[in-house]
């Protein structure tokens, strides 16, 4: 299972804000309200959500947090293969089907669940595929007094993010390194497809216990988290082909870091370091990739 991480996000995020600050919501459809989790349910959720103006729109861990007028957020959590478009949709009555030809006609683009009318006459649709995702409208102070933000852990890319935060976020926690890493508690954004590739890069086994790392072993987790992760948001974000995972951006387009990925699902072939088959280990049912000779 491939959830978006941090890269995929920061991409939609960005994108969003080009698009869409300053927009007002004119009205929302949906064919499947068990996907609103703020107070009200959907009936409150559309008719808060109406009239409201896009401020701005930014991430906190894997949570897209429209900031609106009147002191209200929109919170979108994609989960597992859910993804933001924007575009022009037409229902016939069954589905929302886009005029357009190309990428957002693809087919991984028609599981479209939440329909968010805007203003210019665009809309911002959430397809998804097996109905994971989740979304809510809050006053802002409440929002982040929910245990889903509240509890977070530090951002990787902020600016004020250095070492030694890092150390101490990581050395909090008790357990094998991936599993830490992937911790959203701890630090967020992470996942199975980063954790492994930074693990790879940091030449440490996934299994480690925390406790076992050094303080050289760590600054390698932390320059290659930062290292990693800046560069699959240039490339933006990772989409790993299947026939029900796939990561698009707003238009409808695949990223490109899967091109980079050195152990991500790619058991069975040589480790880019030394030639050993990379393996591939299942762990409370996640999937870990790894080079038993470059990784101890």
């Amino acid at each position: 299972m491939i959830m978006p991480e941090l890269p995929e996000v920061e991409t939609t995020v960005r994108d969003l804000n080009q698009e869409v600050r300053n927009r007002t919501f004119v009205d929302v459809w949906t064919d499947f309200e068990k996907m609103i989790k703020s107070p009200g349910g959907f009936a409150e959720f559309k008719k808060n959500l109406r009239g409201k103006i896009i401020l701005s729109v930014r991430r906190r861990g894997k949570n897209i947090l429209f900031e609106l007028t009147d002191g209200y957020t929109l919170l979108v959590h994609q989960k597992l293969t859910g993804h933001l478009l924007y575009g022009n949709w037409v229902y016939d009555g069954k589905s929302w089907i886009s005029p357009a030809k190309g990428d957002l006609a693809d087919p991984m683009n028609r599981y479209i669940h939440l329909v968010l009318s805007l203003d210019n006459k665009k809309q911002i649709a959430l397809s998804d595929l097996r109905k994971f995702a989740k979304t809510g409208l809050w006053k802002t102070v409440d929002l982040f007094e929910t245990k889903d933000i509240k509890e977070l852990g530090p951002e990787p890319l902020d600016p004020g993010f250095s070492f030694e935060k890092f150390r101490e976020a990581i050395g909090a926690k008790k357990g094998k390194i991936k599993q830490v890493l992937m911790d959203q508690s701890a630090v967020v954004g992470i996942g199975n497809i980063y954790s492994d590739e930074i693990l790879w890069a940091s030449r440490i086994h996934p299994a480690r216990p925390v406790q076992s790392l050094g303080r050289k072993e760590l600054k390698a987790i932390y320059e290659n988290s930062l290292r990693i992760l800046a560069e699959a948001v240039k490339l933006r974000g990772t989409t790993v082909i299947s026939n029900t995972e796939e990561y698009r951006g707003i238009g409808g387009r695949r990223g490109k870091y899967q091109e980079k990925l050195n152990v991500y699902r790619l058991n069975g072939t040589p480790c880019p370091a030394c030639g050993r088959k990379v393996e591939r280990v299942k762990v409370n049912q996640r999937s870990w990739h790894f080079c038993s000779k470059c990784q101890t």
